[in-house]
């Protein structure tokens, strides 16, 4: 069984097993939200600013990733490269690392 999981706003999680034909089915697009400025994340210049005040630092050991990690825990946050490829399986990592501060929402 493969596929990705998907976090609903309630709680719900179910298995979607081919999540590229079920984004084609008019499934809109989701934008990851930082909740205390209410501000739709764009760019990776603005969550990494967002990130660094959290206490994420920037980590340079891939060159074929973004990624963060708290000195305090053990989570590593790995993005792609590209912005363009930034997906809700990407946001949802995020929103799971930082409770309370950001949420994934229909755009």
């Amino acid at each position: 069984m493969s596929g990705v999981w998907v976090f609903k706003q309630n709680g719900v999680v179910r298995l979607v097993e081919n999540p590229a034909a079920e984004s084609l089915d008019g499934q809109r697009r989701k934008v990851l939200v930082h909740l205390p400025s209410n501000e739709v994340i764009t760019s990776y210049a603005a969550l990494e600013r967002k990130l660094l005040a959290l206490g994420w630092e920037r980590y340079y050991d891939d060159p074929s990733l973004i990624q963060f990690h708290k000195r305090t825990s053990v989570d590593l946050i790995s993005l792609p490269k590209d912005f363009n490829k930034f997906r809700s399986i990407h946001m949802y990592d995020i929103v799971v690392k930082n409770r309370n501060i950001f949420l994934v929402k229909d755009m």
